[in-house]
């Protein structure tokens, strides 16, 4: 492959140090044009020359938010250059979610299986969303919950009989809505005591041997339907007016 200009974000020396005898021993073609230890040394360099790929650590003197926003703004300012992020944040998924909204072209985590010269070809080749092993096993991981949950919410709608109507009644219970409230929604056809008696359907349907002589009110209904995937607690947004 031709030559290509790569500038590196990193703040540690000893990892700039590992991650530049990376790109010496495996990906001979790069031409490390410069590194950056902070926001202001990056902007001087990517104005001085532009380069094909930066290589963006995120934490950056002790701040993650710091690399979201040089990927964002590289980005809108030179949509052209690949950022593949480099990171030691191995747990923060809420980070990784970030620098994909900021644009990325991949992650990979410093753990495991580290940067690999199909991982940097990759993104220089135009392929989105490029991870590396120990990232895509936690995607996976995530995924494969994500799948065994919508199964079970849909063996309990199922298996307790749950109609549009119950799953909406006790999705916006859940959401604090009042049984007044629920009425007015769109496409609702109930008034209140048609609620009420539903209510208590529900209550017979989720809890078929009681509940141990204990009364059931509403809070304890909707508890009921989460515990049971009726409702998807991750997932609680109401209809539209």
């Amino acid at each position: 492959m031709e030559k290509f200009k790569v500038i590196i974000v990193e703040d540690v020396p000893l990892e700039l140090k590992g991650t530049e005898g990376i790109f010496r021993n495996d990906i001979p073609e790069a031409e490390i044009i410069g590194t950056a230890d902070s926001e202001a040394s990056f902007w001087h360099l990517i104005k001085q020359d532009l380069p094909h790929l930066v290589l963006l650590d995120l934490g950056l003197g002790g701040s993650t938010t710091v690399g979201v926003e040089i990927c964002r703004q590289t980005k809108n300012t030179y949509p052209d250059v690949k950022i593949l992020i480099f990171t030691g944040e191995i747990l923060n998924e809420k980070l990784w979610v970030d620098v994909l909204d900021a644009g990325c072209d991949g992650i990979i985590l410093k753990s495991g299986e580290l940067l690999t010269r199909g991982d940097v070809f990759s993104v220089l080749n135009g392929k989105k969303l490029v991870f590396n092993q120990p990232i895509l096993e936690k995607i996976v991981e995530k995924f494969k919950r994500g799948v065994n949950n919508l199964l079970l919410r849909q063996e309990a709608l199922i298996n307790y009989e749950i109609d549009e109507y119950d799953e909406r009644f006790l999705r916006h219970l859940a959401l604090g809505y009042t049984k007044e409230q629920i009425t007015n929604l769109r496409g609702m056809p109930f008034g209140v005591k048609s609620l009420e008696k539903r209510q208590n359907e529900l209550i017979n349907k989720l809890f078929p041997g009681g509940n141990g002589g204990v009364g059931i009110n509403a809070t304890r209904l909707v508890v009921r339907a989460l515990e049971l995937r009726i409702l998807d607690i991750d997932n609680l947004q109401p209809d539209e007016d």
